[in-house]
């Protein structure tokens, strides 16, 4: 019996590789991994090699939020470097061909933390030492000389945070499935009070432990770093404030289920931030707008998750929830940018 799998064809899939040189050993089989919050993510496996293959979901797309082939990009320049990243293997950007671009790495074996359950498998000392390893890499990745490596041409540093600003507002536009006052608030007061930028680096853009893979044998090591398609050349301190708004509880209807990045074993972002200038050398200002624009990004993520959602665009479960997370966070972005604690 041939499986039916949403976004992908086997045979289609199985002729591209064979087209890019990658040759299949017997059956091609994949299982869905993850679905429909962001893009698609399926494993692959033949008789002898296992890959993965990333794709955007099949509707409710924003322009910018699902791009694989920056992604495929990004890790390509960023092997060799003190970033661990999936080894490249194939990428497609003819729609032609699949429906949507696509893109397949090598497997990489490891432990993934997504869920609460997951991290209470570690102890105090490895939860510790493995924060402190995601700290130290995200610092090391906004050390990347990006011209370098060649990624001088990925994105337009210079007022990036203005651009920011006006885009996730553009896309509140896109996806938004009720009116709110508060995120008007919200972006008007972030228009009006944009900082200064250090100096550019790589961003991630989607930063915290269940985006990377730990050596299975010691979780306070990360063999790879995923979900690259938010990444850009930009303002290293929107990637320092992603990673500790996702801290927020709010995390937890955004992904169906209680996530380990929200677990109250964690340490809060206070002491993320603390970590991250100790391990970049980086001079932390401006804070609460950094932590203000994060809180704006991760409600717009909500509300889309809702949009789909709501247009039975998504596939399993625990998504209906994604919308009730949009007030909550839109709250706690006008309480940072006051400078309280939400």
């Amino acid at each position: 019996m041939t499986a039916v799998h949403e976004g992908l064809d086997l045979a289609v899939l199985e002729r591209f590789l064979a087209d890019s040189g990658v040759t299949v050993h017997g059956e091609l089989r994949a299982e869905l991994i993850s679905g429909g919050k962001s893009n698609l993510t399926y494993g692959l496996r033949d008789e002898k090699s296992h890959w993965v293959l990333r794709r955007p979901p099949t509707t409710g797309l924003t322009p910018s939020a699902h791009d694989v082939a920056r992604e495929f990009r990004i890790t390509s320049a960023l092997k060799g470097t003190g970033v661990p990243v999936a080894p490249t293997v194939a990428q497609c950007e003819d729609d032609s061909v699949m429906g949507a671009p696509f893109t397949v790495v090598e497997f990489v074996d490891g432990r993934v933390v997504r869920s609460k359950a997951d991290l209470d498998a570690l102890g105090d000392d490895e939860i510790d030492r493995c924060v402190g390893e995601l700290v130290r890499i995200i610092a090391e990745l906004h050390n990347v000389d990006f011209e370098a490596v060649g990624l001088g041409g990925l994105g337009r540093p210079d007022g990036y945070v203005t651009r920011q600003v006006k885009l996730w507002a553009s896309q509140w536009g896109r996806v938004k499935t009720r009116e709110l006052p508060d995120l008007k608030r919200l972006h008007a007061a972030l228009a009006e009070s944009i900082p200064e930028s250090p100096a550019p680096s790589i961003v991630h853009g989607d930063y915290r432990i269940d985006n990377t893979i730990l050596d299975p044998n010691d979780p306070a090591r990360v063999v790879a770093v995923v979900d690259w398609e938010l990444s850009t050349l930009g303002d290293p301190l929107t990637d320092l404030a992603m990673m500790c708004v996702y801290r927020h509880p709010a995390l937890d209807d955004i992904l169906g289920f209680p996530a380990a990045w929200s677990s109250e074993r964690l340490p809060a972002a206070d002491d993320l931030v603390q970590r991250y200038a100790t391990a970049s050398g980086r001079d932390i200002a401006n804070w609460n707008f950094y932590m203000g624009l994060a809180y704006l990004k991760l409600a717009v993520i909500a509300e889309g998750i809702n949009h789909r959602w709501r247009a039975g665009a998504t596939i399993g479960d625990g998504f209906d929830r994604a919308g009730e997370a949009v007030p909550d966070l839109v709250a706690a972005g006008l309480a940072a940018l006051k400078g309280a604690h939400a």
